[in-house]
Order: structure tokens, then C-alpha cells, then sequence
């Protein structure tokens, strides 16, 4: 059975514009979702992780006027909306490598012993770590800010962990170039 093409449709017309891809076959997905996996080191490095976001977000914004272009061209949004929206993706990302940089999200506790205590407190220490691989859903409404480089992916880079986007079919010429500004700045 061939893979279904996936095309980019304008939504003021009906019409299709341009098959920008064809449907991942699960045997796809899997290996995708290993090779994310066997990525984790790379993002291991918190300084890498932080101007990995930071740059994201940099080249989202050098190419607004294109991205807006093509995010309209899919969904109708409107330039205002999607240039906005696209702003708040990046301030998201940089929020975000803030937050790498700070080190906070590791929620460090340390609890000293305490031999007096009864019961008696051991050594305690923890902080959170990446889970692995991430799966983020891409909603239609949000080309940007709950897509391929919004908050939900920001925020599982941040934790160190890869991510495997399932672009919206609604504008996935636009995932299509978000994902390449992403594969840039990495």
C-alpha cells in the first residue's frame, strides 16, 4: 500500500496548494522515535540545550515575514494573530533556555542527615531527570505556540529530552518549516 501524500490546503478556498509530504508508515515512526532516543547525549550539555533554544528562537525570528507567510496560506489566521503568536514562541524558547541556564527546573532538595531525629533523617538528595523521548501533538489552532517549536517542545528540550513532533494536518507545510529552522539552530 503506498503512503498518502499530505497536502497543504488553503482554507479560504478548499483547494490544495502543494503536497508537502507523505504519511509516516509505522515502521517510520519507530525508527524515528529510536533515533531520537539514541540523541539524548547530545542533549545532555546544559549549556548546549540553552543556546540550542536560544538560537530556535533567533532564526524563528529572522524569518517571521515567511513563516507568517506560509502559516496564513494554511490556516487563515491572519498576519497580526500568527506574527504575534509567532512572537510568543520565541519568548518561550528563551524563557525556557533561561530556565536551563538557572538550573531550576532540576528541583535539587537536599536533605542533610539528622542522627538525633526519631526516626533518624538519612542523606537525602535528588533532582529531576529527562525522561527520554517526547511526543508532542501539534494543535490546529496554534500553528506556532502549540506546534513543532511552541511551549510543549520548548519545554521537553529544556529538559534535556528529544522530541518527535506529529505535525497538524491542517498546516504541515508550515510544520515542515518550522522543523527545518529547528534542525538549523541544532
Amino acid at each position: 500500500m503506498a503512503a498518502a501524500p499530505v497536502w497543504s490546503v488553503d482554507p479560504r478556498t478548499g483547494k490544495q496548494r502543494e503536497q508537502v509530504a507523505v504519511e509516516a508508515t509505522a515502521q517510520e515512526v519507530d525508527a524515528t522515535v529510536r533515533a531520537a532516543y539514541d540523541a539524548r547525549a547530545s542533549l545532555a550539555d546544559r549549556t548546549v540545550r540553552a543556546a540550542f533554544l536560544r538560537t530556535a528562537a533567533d532564526l524563528l525570528q529572522d524569518s517571521k515575514d515567511h513563516l507568517v507567510e506560509a502559516a496564513d496560506a494554511e490556516t487563515a489566521l491572519g498576519p497580526v494573530r500568527l506574527t504575534g503568536e509567532l512572537a510568543r514562541t520565541s519568548y518561550q524558547l528563551r524563557a525556557f533556555a533561561d530556565i536551563v541556564d538557572e538550573g531550576e527546573f532540576l528541583g535539587v532538595v537536599i536533605n542533610h542527615p539528622d542522627d538525633t531525629a526519631t526516626p533518624p533523617v538519612p542523606d537525602l538528595r535528588r533532582y529531576k531527570v529527562p525522561l527520554g523521548v517526547v511526543a508532542v501533538y501539534s494543535a490546529s489552532n496554534f500553528p506556532f505556540a502549540f506546534s513543532v517549536a511552541g511551549g510543549d517542545t520548548a519545554s521537553a528540550l529544556a529538559a534535556g529530552n528529544p522530541v518527535v513532533v506529529k505535525a497538524h494536518p491542517d498546516h504541515p507545510a508550515l510544520s515542515e518549516l518550522v522543523a527545518s529552522v529547528l534542525r538549523r539552530a541544532a
